[in-house]
């Protein structure tokens, strides 16, 4: 396994930062190579990426979600093997650190020498800057979930 950790600062309130990531749905918004994701129920969401001219499918399980601070999740079926965590901290009360962390096993030739040369952070990097125009343009959340999701 492979692990990228990025981190970034976004210009609004913790509350809205967690929020507008918990719309999963918005995702190809702002995160490069994801087509479409659609969320089945609180806890699973399915992927379309596209990358590289792949398409790859896979679902998702969020096992641990605590409004506020993180989103833990891991992927249950599909291309893709990887889990991680997106955890909010407030800076100040405008200002929220957003750090995420993601393992993953890279597929293939390809993916392994992009892993190698660093690509995948380069991604994820530019996932969050995108993140941080997207919400600091619109200024408020697209919407919001605040469940709580315990780990079995």
């Amino acid at each position: 396994m492979s692990m990228v950790q990025e981190s970034v600062e976004v210009e609004v309130p913790l509350h809205t930062a967690y929020n507008q990531w918990t719309q999963f749905e918005d995702f190809p918004r702002f995160m490069e190579g994801v087509e479409e994701v659609t969320q089945i129920d609180a806890r699973h969401n399915h992927w379309r990426t596209s990358v590289g001219g792949a398409t790859r499918e896979f679902d998702t399980e969020i096992v641990d979600q605590l409004p506020d601070q993180k989103i833990a999740w891991r992927t249950i079926g599909g291309d893709i093997r990887q889990m991680g965590v997106v955890t909010f901290e407030p800076l100040d009360a405008e200002r929220t650190a957003v750090r995420l962390a993601i393992d993953f096993e890279p597929e293939g030739m390809a993916e392994k020498a992009a892993d190698m040369m660093g690509m995948v952070d380069r991604r994820v990097k530019g996932d969050l800057r995108r993140f941080k125009s997207f919400i600091e343009e619109r200024g408020m959340e697209s919407g919001a979930w605040r469940g709580r999701i315990t780990p079995a």
